[in-house]
């Protein structure tokens, strides 16, 4: 077994370390998720509170880590007599990204179950974790019918496994440890509302603190055993610390005065539910405990707030997550109870110890830059004295000829839905309809491999047949193995959705090009509901970029989005031939994730020589490739060439209004994207 790399010679990362110890002193408050770019530690940092962790009483040969002093009455393993038990360190199970049902929940043997009515049950990781740490990495990116099942373990405390009417319960208590990189894409509010703490981490921008986490690692990975025992001491008095924390916190006073502080917290910050105030009041106890008090003091709710609530204030993608400190504080000082109104001069900015400063203190809303604080020329002069000659409007610094600032989006709104024709076998999603492990059955169909859904009729249907020449003779319905079938379902999928999106001068009208943007906002939260892949392709001047290469972070492509600037040319067939090869690159990387494109503009193409028969040569390349298209009309005004409507028929695609974009009052409907070949279902 690997020696971790021990927990107390983590450089920096307060609040991480402070969010974990936490959560084992008191593992009511529900787990943490780390949100951070890669190479910070994140993974390091959990795998090394393991080894922090009490030691369990288990009964002795259970595989589910049942209590001695308690055990489970549904244990499969069971019923336990009072007896034998033995200690083992708590355990660290790893989900990783690609895992199966079957192993997470565990598995029945279908055979068995049917032919001797035998609950023949192999356990999973679920039931490895109960009483220790489930580890999710990328969590982010974990399957949603894997979430869905996690989700229920961690709200119900038991895992449960169903096949086909025979039914298996076990005891699935953890600490749930996430791990993702925004940019990959962000957490279903969901699951993100059961993390109870959340942490930003970012490696750190001091050239004497990079020094000293280069120096530990390489001195642990020359030598882990003698690194890790180079650290004994701390980690010794660490795990002391835990112990004693634990124990105290039975005792641990929550008064009414917190209570109303954490009650006006989270309505003073409109957070949804009551689990933010139950994990905060849970939160702030382990905070005392931890430092040694049995009263939960101001700090204390402040502190848990800071941990608690930012992940939980997000009412979409596109919000960043943080809060207003000041709110706050001015929160706390307004509920402050009678004991803290004898202060004669309370502190507005209060320390907040250690574990806050950072990134991962909550999220704080940042200084706006002021050009360094010197008071230049430049930053001094009104917006209105840098006006332009021709239009009137500002004209940025640095903006080149023939080029406008990019101008903010409209309200986004609810998009109609728009599909991918036929069948696919894609990543499950909620787009277009696809062959998935998850969705109502359609058919039946030998197994290939191990059996994962059976159909029970089928399996009764292939073994009737044959029970006398089997031998039957009681009740019991003689199954082989070529007997059983697996399930086929239908559900649905998630696609690749790469928008391309005209920021031409023809499009730099700024109410016209706010809507524009409003629009495609609109898409990509509507993809990001869906689980969708996004990609963005801008054209403009003379030529088009890949602004977002495909990824699953709709919140990279809003944030490109929005900086994005217009003006000059229109190289239509340029973007098109760029997102013809950005689909080629990504069907190489995954055939089995069809492709939806939306190309944003008012259909005019200008620039070099016969633009026009340039485009429609580029739109027929994709046509041939059997990509469905979606073109969204931009032009506006009373007179309209219809040029967007045609590169649609080029395409092979379906010509829609901005006006038509929005959901109506038949907003359940489903907008087929015709392509120019019916794939066969």
């Amino acid at each position: 077994m690997s020696t971790p790399f021990p927990f107390t010679a983590v450089v920096g990362q307060d609040d991480l370390r402070l969010a974990l110890l936490l959560n084992a002193v008191s593992p009511a408050v529900g787990g943490v998720l780390v949100r951070g770019e890669k190479g910070t530690a994140k993974s390091t940092a959990v795998r090394a509170l393991s080894a922090l962790l009490p030691a369990v009483d288990v009964v002795a040969g259970c595989r589910f880590s049942c209590d001695p002093d308690s055990p489970d009455p549904s244990c499969p393993d069971g019923p336990h007599e009072p007896g034998a038990f033995e200690t083992r360190p708590a355990r660290m199970v790893e989900l990783p990204v690609g895992a199966s049902e079957d192993r997470l929940v565990g598995a029945l043997d279908i055979e068995r179950a049917l032919a001797e009515g035998v609950k023949a049950f192999e356990p999973g990781l679920l039931a490895d974790a109960h009483r220790g740490i489930l580890y999710v990495d990328e969590v982010n990116l974990l399957h949603d019918h894997l979430v869905d099942l996690l989700l229920d373990a961690a709200a119900m405390g038991a895992s449960y496994v169903e096949r086909e009417g025979v039914s298996v319960r076990h005891a699935a208590r953890f600490l749930l440890v996430g791990t993702m990189n925004p940019e990959e894409g962000e957490l279903r509010p969901q699951l993100l509302d059961r993390f109870g703490l959340t942490v930003e981490v970012a490696a750190s921008r001091e050239p004497d603190q990079r020094v000293e986490v280069v120096r530990r690692r390489l001195a642990y990975d020359d030598d882990p055993a003698g690194f890790a025992a180079r650290w004994a001491d701390e980690e010794a008095a660490l795990r002391a610390r835990i112990a004693a924390a634990r124990e105290l916190l039975p005792r641990v006073r929550l008064g009414d005065a917190a209570l109303r502080q954490i009650a006006a917290t989270s309505a003073a910050f409109e957070v949804d539910g009551m689990r933010a105030d139950i994990v905060m009041a849970r939160t702030a106890t382990a905070l005392a405990a931890w430092a040694g008090r049995t009263d939960v003091l101001a700090e204390d709710v402040r502190q848990a707030a800071l941990l608690a609530l930012p992940h939980r204030r997000r009412r979409n993608p596109f919000d960043a997550p943080g809060l207003d400190e000041d709110k706050l504080d001015e929160t706390l000082q307004e509920y402050a109870g009678p004991e803290d109104d004898d202060d004669p001069d309370p502190d507005p900015d209060p320390d907040p110890g250690p574990g806050t400063d950072g990134p991962g203190g909550g999220g704080g809303q940042p200084e706006p830059e002021d050009g360094g604080g010197q008071g230049g020329e430049s930053a001094a002069r009104p917006e209105q004295d840098r006006k332009d000659e021709q239009g009137g409007e500002p004209q940025p610094s640095g903006a080149g000829a023939g080029e406008q600032a990019a101008v903010g989006a409209a309200e986004p709104f609810r998009t109609k839905v728009l599909s991918v024709p036929g069948l696919g076998e894609g990543a499950a999603g909620r787009r277009s309809r696809a062959r998935t492990e998850h969705g109502r059955t359609t058919g039946a169909r030998r197994p290939r491999g191990t059996l994962t859904k059976l159909h029970l009729a089928a399996t009764v249907r292939a073994a009737a047949p044959h029970q006398r020449a089997r031998g039957r003779s009681g009740p019991g319905l003689v199954v082989r193995r070529d007997d059983l079938r697996q399930a086929t379902r239908e559900g649905r999928e998630g696609n690749l959705v790469l928008f391309v999106v005209d920021a031409s001068g023809s499009m730099a009208a700024r109410q016209r090009m706010s809507a524009v943007k409003g629009a495609v906002l609109s898409l990509l939260l509507d993809a990001y509901q869906r689980r969708d892949k996004v990609g963005l392709v801008t054209f403009r001047g003379s030529s088009a970029e890949v602004a977002l290469p495909p990824t699953s972070s709709v919140d990279a492509a809003a944030v490109r989005l929005r900086s994005l600037p217009t003006g000059g040319r229109t190289p239509l067939a340029a973007g098109l031939l760029r997102a013809h090869e950005v689909l080629r690159v990504e069907r190489l990387r995954d055939p089995a994730r069809r492709p939806l494109l939306v190309v944003v503009t008012d259909g005019r193409a200008t620039g070099g020589p016969e633009p026009v028969a340039l485009a429609e040569r580029a739109a027929r390349l994709l046509a041939a490739d059997q990509v469905a298209s979606v073109v969204v009309d931009c032009e506006s005004g009373p007179v309209r060439l219809g040029l967007a409507g045609r590169l649609a028929g080029e395409l092979g695609g379906t010509p829609v209004t901005l006006d038509e974009l929005r959901a109506d009052s038949i907003a359940g409907l489903v907008r087929d994207v015709q392509g120019t070949s019916r794939r066969a279902a």
